[in-house]
Formats: C-alpha cells, structure tokens, sequence
C-alpha cells in the first residue's frame, strides 16, 4: 500500500481514540443501553464501509481477505472481554470508571499488536518455517481453549501486578479515576492504574493468539493491521452492550477452538504447499490442497453463526449465566483491599449470597450441571474462600 493510505489509515484510527476519549471517556458515567448500541453499530458500519471500498476500488482477494481477518479478530476480541469482565469485577472497578480502563486496554491492545504484526511481518520474510510456527501456535492455542480451566488461575494477581506491588508504591483505595495519588504525602499508584496494567499484560498474551490466526487469513500486513484495528474499535462499547449476554455465549470458545484449529491446518498445508525447509520432502513443494480466502471467510462467519445461536437457545448458558455471577461477586468480595469500607465488602458477599440462591431455584434436574460448572470453574472454591473470610471478619 502507498503511504500516503498508511498514513490516512492511521490519522483515521488515532482520530477516533481520541473522539472516544475527549468525548465519551474523559467525563466518568457509566454508558446507557442506548449508548452503547449506537456507538457499537457506528464503530462497525465503519468497518464494513472500509471492507466495502477495498473491494469495489482494491483487488476483491484484499476485500475477502480484511473481511475475514476482521470477523477473527473481532470474535477472538469478544473472547478477551470475558477476561477483562473477570479483572474489572476482581479489582471492584467503579462501573463509572470502567470505560476509562476498557479505553485503555483498546490503546495498549493496538499498540502491542502492532509490534506483533510487524515482527511477525519480518519473521515471514526471512525465515521459511514461520508457517510451520504459527500453524504449531494456533493448534496449540486451539487445544488450550478446549482444556478445564484453572480453578487457581487468577488474573488479578498475574505476574506484572504481583512486581507491581512489591516494587512500586502501590495503594488499595481509588481515588475517583485518577491513576497516581497522594497517601501519607507519598505519590502512590492507586488500583485503577493497577488494573490497567492488568488488562495491558494480559493484552500481550491475547496478541501471541491473534496475531498469527490473522496471519493465516492473508499475510498482506497493511490489511492485517487495518482488520486488527478495527476490529478493537468499539469494544469498548461493545462491553457494555452485551455485558449481560457474555456468559450466554457458552459454546463461543468451542466455535474459536474449531476456527483456531481450521486455520492452523490451513497455514500448515499453505507452508507445505510452498515448502523451502530441508529436511522435510528434501526441500521442495509438497502437493497438498489449499483453502483459498473466500473458503476460510465462510467457514469463519458459518462456525460463528452457529455457535452463536447454540449459544443462546441452549439451557446451559443460563445455568451459566448464573454461576459466572457467583463467581464473580466472590471474587470481588475476596479483593476486599479494593473496597471503601465494610458496608461495601458486605454488599459484594450479600450480592454473592443472592446469586447463589438463584442457583438453588434451578429445577433438580440442573443441579448435578450446576455442579460441575461450579467446580470447573472455580467458583466452588471461591464461595468457600468468601464464606470462610466472611465468617472470620463477622465472627459468625
């Protein structure tokens, strides 16, 4: 691409950062259902007028290729959400001052991920087994998204926070939205810039996934970071607009595991297909079928499609709807250093308590499910380890 459509990209991209910052981000309120439907549909009639212009003015392969890119990007974007709901609801972030951490991990995500595009770029270029590499990754990243998730693993304590704590001034009140305050005379940094940081570590982990899934779908890196880009404009809003949906979406990660998968075969038959590393087929091509863009566009949208609509029909994604709730308020009651004083500890543990009930009002057929969905994910432990400090600080 010129450079003079780089930098009209660019000027685009950084001037809608800061429209939703000066605009939207910068006065904290929490946004209505209204809000954040329409900024969600204006961020991506954007997009799709993007990919519409590639293909009436580009070669029509580029225009397949970006819508492609962005759909992956833009599922795998609404997979991360869940990990940022998981943080946000870990350090009690105020829903006010939510927007302005979503903002900023969109900013870092992009930042990072433009590291990525461009070093994966370089390792394409001078290195033949790239391919082979990225294909391993996705396979891998597809396996991982199948597994039993760590009851253990805590995403609030990773290990960027937990250096954070031990060699940086830290405090464990919130002073509005602001990132830096003063306790004791001392400038400290306040919870709001920690899990920020949170968010922006695990941004990086999000990069290792996408960045060689979009790869597969076209190696043309001007289309591979506008996809990527526009793909995490509006999620922010997004956040908020399927806020309540998110834990509906209980076969999302199978449809992405699958999607995942399918890409990682595709780059590992495209890597054979134009094979130059020597020991395997003593250096040349190996004749294998290939999936051409419009194949992988369709089955990215028909596995997403499905998945989706599985997703919310099926009777499961209540049942999970209400115990990523407990999960949830018992974790934001066990980050008890993050609230303002006991009255707001207790509401997270009566909040915790409430959830658990609704539970106990499924029928009894779905309580052998419940079950298990609480022991996988973790939430089993964590009402125990909520009741257990709760007994302990009320005496009880």
């Amino acid at each position: 691409m010129p450079a003079w459509v780089w930098a009209i990209t660019l000027v685009v991209i950084l001037g809608l950062l800061a429209f939703d910052f000066f605009f939207h981000v910068r006065k904290a309120h929490e946004p209505t259902l209204k809000e954040a439907a329409w900024w969600s549909a204006f961020y991506v009639g954007i997009a799709i007028v993007f990919g519409l212009v590639l293909l009436a003015v580009g070669d029509h392969h580029l225009g397949i290729e970006y819508f492609s890119g962005y759909i992956l990007e833009k599922a795998l974007s609404v997979d991360n959400l869940f990990v940022f709901l998981v943080i946000i609801s870990s350090f009690a972030v105020p829903r006010k001052d939510q927007q302005k951490v979503l903002l900023f991990g969109i900013v870092f995500a992009l930042i990072m991920r433009s590291l990525f595009i461009f070093a994966g770029m370089a390792l394409i270029d001078h290195f033949t087994w790239a391919f082979y590499l990225f294909g391993l990754i996705l396979l891998l990243t597809a396996g991982k998204l199948l597994a039993p998730e760590d009851e253990d693993h805590d995403d609030s304590n990773n290990l960027v926070i937990r250096l954070a704590k031990r060699f940086l001034r830290t405090t464990d009140h919130y002073d509005g939205d602001k990132l830096f305050t003063v306790e004791n005379g001392k400038r400290v940094l306040t919870p709001m810039l920690l899990v920020m940081v949170a968010i922006g570590g695990t941004d990086i982990l999000f990069a290792l996934d996408s960045i060689p899934a979009i790869y597969a779908v076209t190696t043309n890196v001007y289309i591979v970071f506008a996809a990527t880009a526009f793909s995490l404009m509006g999620l922010r809003q997004l956040y908020f607009l399927i806020d309540g949906l998110l834990d509906r979406l209980v076969y999302l990660k199978y449809g992405l595991a699958i999607i995942l998968g399918f890409i990682g075969v595709k780059l590992v038959l495209e890597a054979l297909h134009t094979n130059q590393v020597g020991f395997i087929n003593g250096g040349e091509p190996v004749h294998v079928y290939t999936f051409d863009p419009a194949h992988s566009l369709i089955v990215i949208i028909a596995v997403l499609t499905l998945t989706v609509i599985a997703s919310l029909v099926s009777p499961k994604g209540k049942v999970m709807t209400a115990v990523r709730s407990v999960e949830r308020n018992a974790h934001s009651y066990l980050h008890t250093e993050y609230h303002g004083d006991e009255g707001e500890r207790e509401e997270y543990f009566q909040k915790m308590v409430a959830s658990v009930e609704k539970l106990a009002a499924f029928d009894a057929a779905r309580q052998p499910q419940i079950e298990q969905m609480m022991e996988e994910t973790g939430a089993t432990l964590a009402v125990q380890k909520a009741e257990k400090l709760h007994a302990q600080a009320t005496g009880n």
